[in-house]
């Protein structure tokens, strides 16, 4: 049920994209001066780096501290601090974007100001992206070491091996499918995330050259825009959906491929 449901959503998308697909051509939305649709102008590219590299920053920061608290949590931590761990991990999953959005507005975005205005960055949008994906990846890791057998750590025990040793050497590559399949679906939560982003990121169609300046996404410009959008401008939203889609789509095929390659290892 849940593939028809998505083959429909993705159907609906090339339905309402195709027509400016058939009037502009697939290669103006990458070459075209800017994004202007008032003035038959479509590039998404500036978006596209922009919704890219806020989610490859907030992955690379992300990742590591997600995999070294549960790490902490698994293995170093007192079974009391533990559990007081998890759960405070799984309050903030549970947190609605918008509160995070609405903190970085008020919060994140004064202080980056301070290094450097206008605060609205990517650097605002990475930091956002960080926190907000931080829950999965180390509830994700979390599980992953505790699904570890207990024979390969009895075995690191008998052959003298230190914890960090054991950790290192023996559970991590052991758990790699796990933490795997958590970062990509951290990576498509950041990829597909739309209020918090665009409350903090400036919302300025450009290319960020540096990690201060204002950018958007395509989430971003989907919402901002698609009150008032019509005709081909409508169009060219929701064909930047179905870019978005893909980008998933393949994310979701990559954590199945290496699913299966874990059950039959």
């Amino acid at each position: 049920m849940a593939g028809v449901i998505v083959v429909m959503i993705i159907g609906f998308l090339v339905v309402e994209g195709l027509p400016v697909l058939r009037q502009v051509g697939l290669l103006q939305f990458f070459t075209d001066s800017s994004w202007n649709p008032t003035e038959k102008l479509y590039n998404f590219t500036p978006m596209l780096w922009g919704t890219l590299l806020a989610t490859t920053g907030s992955v690379l920061i992300a990742a590591p501290l997600g995999i070294i608290s549960a790490i902490f949590c698994q293995y170093y931590a007192p079974r009391a601090i533990a559990i007081i761990y998890r759960r405070v991990i799984e309050l903030l999953a549970g947190i609605p974007s918008v509160v995070y959005g609405f903190w970085g507005l008020v919060v994140l975005v004064p202080l980056i100001a301070r290094l450097q205005a206008p605060g609205t960055s990517l650097l605002a949008g990475i930091a956002i992206l960080a926190l907000m994906i931080l829950p999965t990846i180390a509830l994700t890791a979390d599980a992953s070491f505790a699904k570890v057998s207990p024979d390969y750590l009895q075995a690191a025990a008998a052959l003298g091996f230190s914890r960090w040793t054991t950790v290192w050497g023996v559970v991590l590559p052991a758990a790699k499918s796990g933490l795997l399949t958590g970062l990509i679906l951290a990576t498509g939560r950041a990829l597909g995330e739309t209020m918090a982003v665009f409350m903090v990121c400036g919302n300025v169609v450009q290319t960020p050259k540096s990690l201060f300046e204002p950018m958007r996404t395509l989430t971003a410009n989907i919402a901002l825009e698609m009150a008032y959008a019509t005709g081909n401008h409508r169009s060219a939203l929701f064909l930047s959906g179905l870019v978005l889609m893909a980008m998933i789509v393949a994310l979701v095929a990559v954590a199945e491929v290496i699913s299966k390659g874990h059950i039959y290892e």
